[in-house]
């Protein structure tokens, strides 16, 4: 049951849209522009570099505050295992994000999502997700290539951290839970992402480039 909860928690959060409602805010309708997405870099694409990060930390936000409120309702009563409990939540708010019911599930493709995730879930997560993410994007302009690499490396530190006893008194079973989260979580990021896999395959990605004030790359 608990479990459900925070699977709920999660899901509310996730469903607030920020690149829909700032879209709103502009006269724009985000679902109706670039590649229909409401994530960061159709925003980016469509209204702009500057709006395109502001959506980022607000999604990456709601993702932490789902967190960080799990941790307040729950840390002390289930202890370790609330590591476990915000697996489900950081769940709910990818489903919420790349589902939401009112627009007819049609969202974003969670990588900001997780961005809020790694900063607020273990302090050994962040650094190793930001270097995934920009070292290859800086490289190749490629944000696609830096989202599926950050998704593949959090279910790989997870599985080492959790068998190296970083998240204390975790059983077995419970560490497996959570490591089939994230697999099921990075293998829909990598599904979803299918059309940009095949054009970097192909040489055919878009790059996106922060200095510009639109960008034709999704997310």
């Amino acid at each position: 049951m608990i479990r459900l909860l925070c699977l709920i928690i999660g899901y509310c959060f996730g469903m607030i849209q920020w690149a829909y409602i700032i879209g709103k805010t502009k006269g724009i309708d985000i679902r109706e522009h670039g590649s229909g997405n409401s994530g960061t870099t159709n925003a980016m694409r469509v209204m702009g570099t500057k709006t395109g990060i502001i959506v980022f930390f607000l999604d990456m936000l709601k993702c932490l505050a789902a967190l960080v409120i799990v941790q307040l309702l729950f840390g002390r009563t289930y202890g370790d295992t609330t590591y476990l409990l915000k697996m489900y939540t950081m769940l709910g708010c990818v489903l919420g994000h790349d589902f939401p019911f009112y627009m007819h599930f049609r969202g974003g493709k969670g990588v900001a999502v997780l961005a809020g995730f790694v900063f607020a879930f273990h302090w050994t997560f962040a650094p190793v997700a930001v270097l995934l993410f920009f070292v290859p994007f800086l490289l190749t302009h490629y944000v696609s290539l830096g989202s599926l690499l950050v998704y593949a490396g959090v279910l790989i530190q997870l599985i080492i951290s959790g068998q190296a006893g970083l998240f204390g008194t975790l059983t077995q079973g419970q560490l497996i839970e959570m490591y089939l989260i994230q697999a099921f979580l990075s293998g829909m990021a990598w599904y979803r992402h299918r059309a940009n896999i095949s054009r970097l395959l192909s040489g055919k990605e878009s790059k996106t480039y922060l200095k510009r004030k639109t960008n034709s790359e999704i997310m």
